[in-house]
């Protein structure tokens, strides 16, 4: 089975749209959304949701007040100061470090797991797709990365599909290396700014150090052609294979808007005939 992950070094590429239209074009697949943090590839592909699961991990302290004497002990333990002069603990300003539950003279403290978020495994108009929800401001995303890419590579090869498209998160941190990490090519969705090649630089660095062969896409190229030259000229002696540019186009926003893929909403257009020959050129380099 291959694994293609679509990332961008920075939000706002029009990574998630193109992932989209890829999933409109593949055949004999399963879909993935690992941009746990802010997920929206659902807002297109519409899933109705077969499975849903609790995710959890890490703890947080929950002080006891009917054992608990208020000797003190663990509001001068907490590096985090996480515990009010009531014996309360801000569940935003605790890390979990568990030191005050180890050394509560009264066992006073519990320490439950925490409830994250949800990951789903769903039905779409273009297969199977198994995504998540992090909670607002809970961590361990890239856990739940981790989490999603396994459900899905096990949900691929029980149904016998061949293909694993994975929308990857934004950035060089965590979550992206926890969707890279063994997989069998990448595709970095860039754009003709200064932010855009500088981060897209940033993420073939992290590709390269993870030996995952990386290809380049320049989305919205002809906005700044100079700076799309200095993109593959990068990527050319970087080693990386350019498959393709996507000139801009309200058309992406158009389809977004009525829930559709670019090439659902018009297979003629010239985006649509550019992302047609893009998805060829990735096949081969992932063949």
């Amino acid at each position: 089975m291959k694994e293609l992950i679509v990332i961008s070094g920075k939000g706002g590429t029009g990574k998630t749209s193109l992932m989209a239209a890829f999933a409109s074009l593949a055949e004999s697949k399963v879909l993935c959304d690992a941009d746990v943090d802010a997920a929206d590839l659902h807002l297109i592909t519409s899933p109705a949701v077969l499975e849903q699961h609790d995710f959890q991990s890490g703890r947080s302290a929950v002080i006891n007040t009917d054992k608990c004497t208020e000797c003190g002990l663990c509001r001068d333990l907490c590096r985090f100061e996480s515990i009010s002069e009531s014996y309360e603990v801000d569940p935003i300003a605790c890390e979990g470090c568990g030191v005050c539950v180890y050394f509560c003279p009264e066992k006073a403290i519990d320490f439950p797991v925490n409830t994250c978020g949800q990951w789903f495994k769903s039905d779409t108009r273009f297969g199977p797709m198994v995504h998540a929800r992090l909670g607002i401001a809970e961590e361990n995303s890239g856990k739940l990365v981790s989490l999603v890419r396994k459900e899905a590579r096990s949900l691929a090869m029980k149904k016998k599909l061949d293909l694993l498209i994975t929308d990857g998160p934004p950035g060089v941190g965590c979550p992206v290396i926890a969707s890279i990490g063994g997989a069998s090519a990448v595709l970095i969705v860039t754009e003709p700014t200064v932010s855009g090649k500088h981060d897209m630089q940033r993420v073939t660095q992290l590709a390269n150090f993870f030996k995952v062969p990386a290809m380049v896409c320049v989305n919205k190229f002809d906005l700044n052609p100079d700076v799309t030259r200095e993109i593959e000229d990068f990527a050319r002696q970087s080693g990386l294979k350019t498959v393709g540019r996507i000139s801009f186009d309200p058309i992406f926003t158009k389809a977004m808007v009525d829930g559709q893929t670019v090439i659902e909403y018009d297979g003629a257009s010239q985006p649509a005939k550019e992302i047609k020959k893009i998805w060829k050129r990735v096949l081969k380099n992932i063949d």
